[in-house]
């Protein structure tokens, strides 16, 4: 008869086996349950005192605040963001004039300023950042555009 191993004992087994815990970010409600387990568990001889009870409920209600207006900045931010990308569309079919830096060589100690001029044929989106392509095959930055012509 042959010994075998059950392979439900091997460590490998073991170790592929993830532990499922909370996050590490404290949040409201969290600070809530801590305040009531707290209350709960407080010596009735020594009660907690009014102002610190005051004081607790202050920094919860500045926690929640906090969050509700990161909340709404994050939402500005994206409708900011959108709204910024879809403004660059009036730049499609125009005439521009452009500089940037040029790529300096490793024996130019100083950088060159390109200029030129050319129309905006296409304007690509990535990353949240809009790069304006010239009929040239010029890719610009929206910083790069010092005037706009008929």
């Amino acid at each position: 008869m042959a010994n075998t191993i059950d392979s439900s004992l091997l460590l490998s087994n073991y170790q592929n086996q993830s532990r499922k815990t909370g996050s590490d970010i404290l949040g409201k409600d969290d600070f809530l349950k801590i305040l009531m387990i707290q209350l709960q568990n407080q010596d009735p001889m020594n009660p907690m005192q009014d102002k610190d009870f005051i004081a607790q409920m202050a920094t919860f209600s500045s926690l929640e605040q906090v969050t509700n207006m990161n909340n709404t900045m994050e939402k500005l931010l994206a409708f900011q963001e959108q709204s910024q990308l879809m403004s660059f569309n009036q730049f499609l079919g125009k005439n521009v004039t452009w500089h940037k830096l040029a790529e300096a060589s490793d024996s130019e100690q100083a950088s060159a300023i390109e200029e030129g001029t050319g129309r905006v044929v296409s304007i690509q989106y990535k990353n949240n950042s809009a790069i304006f392509i010239l009929e040239d095959g010029t890719k610009l930055e929206p910083a790069n555009i010092s005037q706009v012509n008929e």
